[in-house]
């Protein structure tokens, strides 16, 4: 799934090109679900997989590609963004609101 903010790629954008070789970014931030493991939750699709891509593009991460949606344990989602060398996981809140990144 491809989607992008409803304006388009902000030019004020966080995310971190991926340069391949380059070594993985370390950097949180906002909040990380407590008990979050990664691999775990439920791949979802359709409405709710797009509303949490949507929040996750339209904060300041924006570029990259989305390739799936994971609802977790505490209803908030993952959302896995490719593309990009940093963030690679971005987390919504259960009402769509930007949560955190790593």
């Amino acid at each position: 799934m491809t989607v992008q903010p409803a304006g388009g790629v902000s030019a004020t954008s966080s995310a971190m090109p991926f340069k391949q070789g380059s070594p993985a970014v370390d950097k949180k931030v906002g909040q990380i679900p407590a008990n979050y493991t990664e691999g775990e939750g439920t791949l979802v699709i359709g409405t709710e997989a797009t509303k949490a891509t949507e929040a996750a593009l339209t904060s300041a991460y924006t570029g990259g590609v989305v390739d799936r949606v994971v609802k977790l344990s505490n209803g908030e989602y993952e959302v896995h963004n490719i593309g990009t060398a940093w963030p690679h996981h971005i987390f919504v809140s259960q009402d769509f609101k930007f949560a955190g990144a790593f």
